[in-house]
C-alpha cells in the first residue's frame, strides 16, 4: 500500500522522472548539436563542389590513374592491396577513389563532396566521443567546432588527393571509440574491433601510426585508467596496473611497426625518402623544432598558408630555433605545473606525439612542413584551449552568454579565413599564384604555375584566363616563371648540390619542352644536354641519382634530335633510356612499364629511319605487347597507345610489303580510335582520320577502289569538321581531297 507522501508527490497517471529520461534528454541535445555541427561544416565547404582537380597528385590518384578508372572491379581490389603507387601503401584510399570514379567518373564535384562529407563526419564523431568520455558537452563541442572550421584543415578537405587524411582520421576516431568501449568491459572481441579499425586507418594513411601512444594518453585522461587513489574513489573505476596498460598496446604497436616498415619500403620505391647527404641530421632536428613552433603559430594566427613550404636544407636563423625551443619548453613546464588539469598534459603530448611521423626526422619529399599534417595533431591543442577556458569560466562563474558569444565570434573569424583559403584550391593556377604571393623565392611554385599556364583546359578557370587569353601570352608568362625557377635553383645548387641538382635538371627539362613547343630547337637542345650532364654528374659524385629522370632526359633529347633528322645522334639516347627502364621495370613494373613502352616505340621509329627493319619490328612488337598488357588493366588510358603502335607497325609492314599484316594493323587501330572517338571526338577524331587515310592508301594500291573511296570519304568528313574549329587541319583536307580526285 502506497504512503500518503508517495501519493502526494506522484502526478496521476505519470511516473516520476528517471535517470533514463534524463539521459534521453542529453542524447537529444547531443543529436541536435551534432546535426548543427555537420550542417555548418557542409555549408562552409560547399564551394569546393565547383572546384577543378589539381595537377598536384590528383593525376596520380584520380585523373590519370588507370586502375582507379576501373572502379570497384576485382582487379582494382587486387591492385590496391599490392601497389606502392604514389610512393604509398594505402589500399582503402585507392578503393575510396575508385568508388568515386565509379559514381562520378571525371566530374570533380562528387570527388570533392565525398571529402567534405568525411570531414563533417569526423567533426561529429570527435564531438560525440569527447562528450561521452568527459561528460562535458560545451568544451567537447568547441573542440569539434574548431576542428571543423580551422583554416589549417582546408588542405586536407579541398584537395582530392588528401582523401587519405580525412578517411584515415575517421578510422582513427572510430578506433578510439572502440577502445573506450573495450575499457568498460575488456574482452578479446572488443579488442579485435579496436585492432581492426586501427588497421583500416593504417590502410588509409599511415599518419595514424601513433594511435597506441594516443590511447595511453587517453588512459590518463579522460578514461582515467591511470589513477591516483583520490581519482579512483571519485570515478568508481578499478585501478589498472600500468604494466597491463602497456601490454594492451603491444599488438597495436606491432601493427604500427608493420605499417612503418611497409611505408618506408613504399616511399623508397618511389624515391621519396631523402638521404643524409641532402638533409643532414642536425638540419632535420633544427627544422623539426621550428616546425613545431610554426604549427602553433599558424593555429593561433592562420595567415600565409601555402600548399608548399620549402625545406631550407640549411641552417635556419638562430632566433627561430631558440624561440621555438623556448615555447616548447615553456608549455611543457606549464602542463607539468598544472598536472591536476590532466587534459593539458594529454592535449600537449597528443600534439607533440602525433606530429612525430611527419616532423621531418625521416625526411620524405622536400617540404619543411605541411598544413595537412596538422589535421590530427591540432586536436590536442584544441582540447587544451577548450577545456582550459571552460574551467576558467567555471572558476570565475562566467554566464552562458559570455561563454557562447566569444566562442561564436572566434569560430566566425576562422570560418571567414577558411572560406578565403579554400578559394585558392579552385584551380592549379590559383593555388600556385597564392603560393607565389606568399613566397616569390619558391622555385617549385614558379615551376608549377608555369605548367598550369601550359595546360589551361584543366589547370585554369575562366577568371584565370581573363588577362591571359591567348596561347602566346600564356607561353610568354610560363617562360618567365620557368626562367625564374631555374635562376633560383642555380643559386640553391651552390649551397646544396646533393639536393638541388636533380630539381635543377627538372626545371631545365621543363624549359626545354617549352622551347621545343615554340620551335626554338637549338635552345631546347642546350637545355636538354645540360639536364643530361647534371644526371651524369650526380652519378660521378656518388650522390643520390634519379634514374627515371635520367631516362626522361635521354628520351627528350633523342626525340628532339630525331625531329631534326639527326637519327644517328638520337639512337644512342633511346638505347640508353631503354636500358634504364628495363632495370626500373624489374624493381617496379607498375610505375615504369609505360615509360618502357614509350622508349621501345621511340627506338623502333629510330631504327625504321635507319632501315634497321628487323630490330625495328622487334621493338615495335615488344612495345605493342606491353601496351596491350597495360590496356587490359585499364583500357581507357592505354588503348590510344595500342592504336598508335599498331599504326606504326602498319607503316613498317608497308615498307616490307607485308600487306596482310598492314591491313590487320590499320583495321585494328581504326577500330580502337573509332571506339575512343565516340566518347571524346575532339581528342580522337584526328587519329581516326589519319588511320582511315592509311587504309585508303593501302586499298588504292591493292586496287580495292570502293573500299579506298569509303575510307578517304570518312577521313575527309572528319578533317573538314576539325578544320571548322582549327585551321591547321586545312592541309589534311586538301591532301585527302587530292587522293579522292586521283581515284575518280
Amino acid at each position: 500500500m502506497r504512503s500518503r507522501k508517495a501519493r502526494a508527490t506522484a502526478a496521476p497517471g505519470r511516473l516520476p522522472p528517471s535517470p533514463r529520461g534524463i539521459l534521453s534528454r542529453q542524447a537529444r541535445i547531443s543529436f541536435l548539436l551534432s546535426a548543427v555541427l555537420a550542417l555548418a561544416t557542409l555549408a562552409l565547404y560547399r564551394p569546393v563542389a565547383g572546384y577543378l582537380f589539381v595537377a598536384l597528385d590528383d593525376y596520380d590518384y584520380v585523373t590519370g590513374n588507370a586502375h582507379v578508372h576501373s572502379g570497384l572491379a576485382w582487379s582494382t581490389f587486387k591492385w590496391a592491396f599490392t601497389t606502392f603507387a604514389a610512393a604509398n601503401w594505402h589500399p582503402l584510399t585507392w578503393l575510396s577513389h575508385a568508388l568515386d570514379y565509379q559514381l562520378f567518373a571525371m566530374n570533380p564535384p562528387g570527388h570533392h563532396l565525398h571529402s567534405v562529407l568525411l570531414h563533417a563526419l569526423n567533426a561529429v564523431v570527435l564531438f560525440l566521443l569527447l562528450n561521452w568520455a568527459t561528460k562535458r558537452m560545451g568544451p567537447s563541442l568547441l573542440v569539434a567546432a574548431l576542428f571543423a572550421v580551422h583554416p589549417l584543415n582546408v588542405e586536407s578537405v579541398a584537395w582530392v588527393s588528401e582523401r587519405k587524411n580525412v578517411l584515415s582520421t575517421l578510422f582513427f576516431f572510430l578506433a578510439i571509440a572502440a577502445y573506450a568501449w573495450y575499457t568498460r568491459k575488456p574482452d578479446w572481441r572488443r579488442y579485435l574491433l579496436v585492432a581492426g579499425l586501427f588497421a583500416a586507418g593504417l590502410m588509409a594513411k599511415p599518419m595514424v601510426i601513433s594511435l597506441p601512444f594516443v590511447l595511453l594518453l587517453l588512459d590518463y585522461w579522460p578514461l582515467a585508467r591511470i589513477q591516483t587513489h583520490e581519482n579512483a574513489l571519485a570515478n568508481g573505476m578499478p585501478r589498472v596496473e600500468f604494466s597491463r596498460l602497456i601490454a594492451e598496446k603491444i599488438p597495436l604497436l606491432a601493427l604500427s611497426a608493420g605499417s612503418a616498415w611497409i611505408t618506408l619500403k613504399a616511399q623508397r620505391s618511389g624515391m621519396a625518402v631523402r638521404s643524409l647527404h641532402q638533409f643532414p641530421l642536425p638540419i632535420r632536428i633544427e627544422n623539426a623544432v621550428v616546425a613545431y613552433g610554426l604549427y602553433l603559430w599558424k593555429m593561433l594566427w592562420p595567415a600565409r598558408l601555402a600548399v608548399f613550404y620549402a625545406h631550407p636544407a640549411s641552417a635556419l636563423p638562430a632566433w627561430q630555433s631558440i624561440l621555438s625551443a623556448l615555447v616548447l619548453i615553456a608549455v611543457t613546464v606549464l602542463v607539468i605545473a598544472f598536472h591536476r588539469k590532466r587534459y593539458l598534459a594529454v592535449g600537449w603530448f597528443w600534439f607533440l606525439g602525433t606530429l612525430v611521423p611527419v616532423i621531418g626526422l625521416v625526411q620524405v619529399g622536400d617540404a619543411a612542413m605541411a598544413d595537412r599534417y596538422a589535421y590530427i595533431p591540432l586536436i590536442g591543442i584544441f582540447v587544451m584551449i577548450s577545456f582550459g577556458l571552460a574551467d576558467l569560466a567555471d572558476a570565475k562563474d562566467v554566464g552562458a552568454t559570455w561563454r557562447v558569444v566569444p566562442a561564436l565570434c572566434v569560430l566566425a573569424a576562422l570560418a571567414f579565413v577558411t572560406h578565403l583559403q579554400m578559394s585558392y584550391w579552385n584551380s592549379d593556377y590559383d593555388l600556385w599564384a597564392h603560393a607565389l604571393a606568399i613566397d616569390q623565392t619558391n622555385p617549385i611554385a614558379h615551376d608549377s604555375i608555369a605548367s598550369s599556364l601550359l595546360d589551361p583546359d584543366t589547370a585554369m578557370t575562366a577568371n584565370d584566363l581573363y588577362s591571359l587569353d591567348t596561347e602566346q601570352k600564356r607561353m610568354d608568362e610560363a617562360r618567365k616563371h620557368y626562367e625564374r625557377a631555374l635562376a633560383l635553383r642555380r643559386e640553391l645548387t651552390l649551397q646544396n648540390p646533393a639536393l638541388y641538382l636533380p630539381d635543377m635538371a627538372s626545371t631545365l627539362n621543363n624549359l626545354a619542352n617549352l622551347d621545343r613547343r615554340q620551335n626554338r630547337l637549338d635552345e631546347a637542345r642546350q637545355l636538354y644536354a645540360e639536364a643530361l650532364k647534371i644526371h651524369r654528374q650526380l652519378a660521378q659524385q656518388n650522390l643520390d641519382t634519379y634514374p627515371p629522370e635520367l631516362a626522361l632526359a635521354l628520351n627528350n633529347l633523342g626525340f628532339l634530335e630525331r625531329a631534326e633528322k639527326r637519327t644517328d645522334d638520337a639512337y644512342p639516347h633511346f638505347e640508353e633510356a631503354l636500358g634504364i627502364y628495363r632495370q626500373l621495370v624489374r624493381e617496379n613494373p607498375e610505375a615504369y612499364l609505360p615509360g618502357l613502352a614509350v622508349t621501345l616505340n621511340n627506338l623502333a621509329v629510330c631504327e625504321k629511319d635507319q632501315n634497321r627493319l628487323v630490330l625495328s619490328r622487334q621493338h615495335y612488337e615488344e612495345a605493342l605487347n606491353v601496351r596491350r598488357q597495360l590496356a587490359q588493366q585499364a583500357s581507357e588510358d592505354y588503348l590510344q597507345d595500342v592504336a598508335m603502335t599498331l599504326n606504326d607497325l602498319g607503316n613498317l609492314d608497308g615498307m616490307e610489303n607485308r600487306s596482310g599484316d598492314e591491313r590487320a594493323h590499320f583495321e585494328e587501330s581504326s577500330g580502337i580510335y573509332r571506339k575512343l572517338a565516340q566518347h571524346d571526338p575532339d581528342r580522337y577524331a584526328p587519329f581516326l582520320a589519319g588511320t582511315l587515310n592509311n587504309l585508303g592508301f593501302l586499298d588504292k594500291n591493292q586496287n580495292r577502289l570502293d573500299e579506298s573511296r569509303a575510307s578517304y570519304e570518312e577521313a575527309l568528313m572528319l578533317y573538314r569538321k576539325l578544320a571548322e574549329s582549327d585551321g591547321k587541319y586545312a592541309a589534311d583536307v586538301a591532301r585527302v581531297e587530292g587522293s579522292l580526285q586521283e581515284l575518280n
